[in-house]
């Protein structure tokens, strides 16, 4: 991977993507694996925002039953079997247990109706193509089997629940890049660091047309004027922003968005992914996480600018409270326990409501020709489990505006780049047997992140034994830094430990391997000793729980 920014020559796009999250990741692969040429631009790092601050998990969305959004459902639930399908090492089936109270607004008998229409609807789930990730059937469980099953879920009120699979995403940052990577290999050309300043605007006295986009390589600091035939806004939380720079004078959509964010901690581990019920009547999540718990997540409406966007000690605590409500039957869980906390926006399409709780993850791809706008896509809204799908469907429009005969649409039957594996767990066995010096759950876990690039990234050891010495208890080591920044685009130490690896995902890992990943960095892109000690402040900062 380079980032074609630094010798771009000026070359013609049939299409650039703005926005290097799961959304633009998948449009880019779609769009160039249709036999477009592509160029995406994004203006921090690949999954850097919205993308990086989910749940690690790839669901059906049980809670759009209790709306009636069955479309959604079946939608979300084909598309997860589609992704465990093409994403092999990264997907893989997880069991939840949703408990139910007295005091709950849903009661356990339309728990148990919720249970049978999901499983009518997700009636394709064990159409996979790797044999080992079967998807059992949900179970009624009693109040006691709960708490054998979940010890710490509070006891009173406690009237049982239902188990039942979804699945997990090992990463969710490094999902979205094999995406990037995929759209890389059918030709597409891809940018970090490269922010869009305005549009590139050809008038008349009726029409905008819409031939590119000027960008600063956020590098360099060169200026570079990108042009192409149509532009897709695929930039989140920012979509509206964007749109702004061309829509003067003309009455904007505002968008909305809603904040999620998630705490990590180490006083609680469990086995299955544990769903509880606020007194709001809003669900939050307890995953096991690397053996810790990862907590969310909130869906509150978040007012301001999205560049100004940071995790805050009452959103934390709002958290917390919501939480402890149903959950912690022996101690409960204090701010003192947070060891990490990650937080987000999300864009939401439709109408103000009284939460964006309420809010559905629906999704919607509008052309700008109705206001005069020719050459311009925006795609907005929508979830990680149904970026695929809404990227297919944004490639569509785009075919039909470029005037180009419709190529079939491959993203749903080749898998991605990376994860040609035909069954993960048989491919972990043969690893472990050739890597013998780990473990088999650190192979395990590198097996997930890195797939087929497994051997590249043992390769490294080759030169340097020393790279292959295990950082954490994931068996996470000092090759993987330079694998990221020899072939994925890593420039600074937050790409490395946060989006690339999980040094960093657990919270701060300390001084030492810190100073360790800094070092390898420094002498792959030539830091000094001022720049090093940037980048450790900027991480340290990122890390840091809000006092």
């Amino acid at each position: 991977m380079k980032r074609f920014i630094e010798s771009y020559d000026g070359e013609e796009f049939d299409l650039i993507v703005i926005g290097g999250g799961i959304t633009g990741a998948t449009t880019a692969y779609e769009a160039s694996s249709r036999g477009l040429k592509v160029a995406l631009v994004e203006k921090y790092d690949f999954a850097s925002a919205t993308s990086s601050a989910t749940s690690k998990m790839i669901h059906g969305g049980l809670r759009y039953l209790s709306t009636y959004e069955f479309g959604l459902v079946r939608e979300s639930l084909k598309e997860r079997r589609v992704l465990m399908n093409i994403a092999t090492n990264f997907i893989h089936p997880a069991s939840f247990l949703f408990s139910v109270y007295k005091k709950d607004k849903v009661s356990n008998s339309i728990m148990k109706i919720a249970m049978i229409l999901y499983e009518l609807f997700s009636f394709d789930k064990n159409w996979l193509w790797d044999k080992s990730k079967k998807m059992p059937s949900y179970k009624s469980l009693s109040a006691k089997k709960i708490k054998k099953l979940f010890p710490n879920a509070v006891r009173k009120e406690l009237i049982g629940g239902q188990m039942y699979y979804d699945c997990s995403s090992h990463s969710p940052e490094r999902l979205t890049l094999a995406f990037i990577k995929s759209a890389i290999k059918h030709g597409a050309s891809v940018s970090n660091y490269t922010r869009v300043q305005d549009f590139i605007v050809n008038s008349d006295k009726k029409t905008k047309h819409i031939n590119g986009v000027k960008v600063i390589d956020e590098i360099s600091k060169k200026t570079h004027d990108i042009y192409s035939k149509l532009v897709i806004n695929c930039s989140g939380p920012w979509a509206d922003i964007l749109l702004d720079k061309v829509k003067k004078g003309i009455e904007n959509h505002e968008l909305r968005r809603s904040e999620g964010i998630h705490i990590i901690t180490k006083k609680i581990v469990e086995n299955h992914i544990f769903s509880g019920s606020a007194p709001s009547g809003k669900h939050f999540f307890l995953v096991p996480y690397r053996n810790h718990t990862l907590i969310g997540t909130t869906d509150k409406e978040f007012l301001g600018k999205p560049d100004d966007y940071k995790v805050t000690r009452e959103s934390i605590e709002e958290l917390l409270v919501d939480v402890n409500a149903s959950f912690g039957e022996n101690e409960k869980i204090e701010y003192k326990d947070i060891i990490y906390a990650y937080g987000g926006l999300r864009p939401l399409v439709e109408d103000q409501t009284e939460d964006s709780y309420d809010s559905s993850r629906k999704y919607e791809i509008t052309g700008e020709k109705k206001n005069g706008i020719e050459g311009l896509i925006t795609v907005e809204g929508g979830k990680f489990t149904t970026s695929r799908m809404l990227a297919e469907k944004a490639i569509d429009k785009a075919l039909n505006i470029l005037n180009i005969s419709h190529k079939h649409s491959i993203s749903e039957s080749k898998k991605l780049y990376i994860s040609d594996i035909d069954n993960f767990s048989d491919f972990v066995k043969v690893k472990h047997k050739e890597y013998p010096k780990f473990n088999f759950e650190e192979i395990e876990f590198l097996a997930k992140s890195y797939g087929t690039e497994l051997d590249e990234l043992f390769a490294l050891a080759n030169v340097n034994s020393d790279l292959l010495k295990p950082l954490n208890d994931d068996g996470e080591c000092l090759a993987q830094v330079v694998f990221s920044i020899r072939n994925e685009m890593a420039l600074t130490l937050e790409d490395i430990m946060l989006r690339r690896t999980g040094i960093a995902q657990l919270g701060n890992p300390g001084k030492e391997v810190i100073n360790k990943v800094a070092e390898i960095a420094s002498k792959e892109l030539n830091w000094n000793n001022e720049k090093i000690a940037e980048e450790i402040s900027k991480l340290e900062m990122t890390l840091k729980i809000p006092e």
